[in-house]
């Protein structure tokens, strides 16, 4: 029985496209630190999640628009679990619980580490996994911010445990 998962946050188009509010930069070196984390956790077992975001409304993270899928270069299986949300927690009103029923220990990584990934890590402890931030796999819009996030769910939540890809 699989007793690990990797969730993967909101690697979408969004924030790769140039006209979105929500552009986030080159995050190319992100990126392929993320395929290597998501081979990593394949070759180990891990259940592989990803969750993506969308609005009720556009224009941003707009249903069934190509911003809403899942980056074009990330190592996705057909057989990957896909959760779609519209609200930041990835727990409220989907069916992740459910894909995570006997499932222990989580690796967490993706796209804002301020916002959903921070959201996705609070909720997740406050459910009793045992959790690994993979930091380099995360991107903010700015370094200072996701430091300061970093730094303070280690300080609130001392027993998440905060590595980059190569401790993982």
């Amino acid at each position: 029985m699989v007793s690990k998962a990797l969730l993967l946050v909101d690697l979408e188009n969004e924030w790769l496209d140039k006209k979105s509010d929500y552009f986030v930069g080159d995050i190319s070196w992100m990126l392929g630190r993320t395929n290597k984390l998501i081979d990593t956790c394949r070759r180990r077992g891990y259940k592989i999640i990803f969750i993506t975001h969308m609005e009720k409304s556009g224009p941003a993270f707009a249903p069934n628009s190509k911003n809403v899928r899942i980056i074009d270069c990330v190592h996705k299986n057909a057989d990957d679990v896909l959760i779609k949300k519209n609200k930041i927690s990835p727990f409220y009103n989907t069916r992740l619980t459910k894909e995570l029923k006997g499932i222990k220990e989580l690796a967490v990584s993706g796209i804002l580490a301020n916002l959903c990934v921070r959201s996705t890590v609070q909720d997740a402890y406050d459910r009793d996994f045992r959790i690994t931030v993979v930091k380099d796999c995360c991107a903010s819009f700015d370094k200072k911010t996701q430091d300061f996030t970093f730094a303070d769910l280690k300080f609130t939540r001392p027993e998440i445990n905060f590595v980059n890809l190569r401790e993982f």
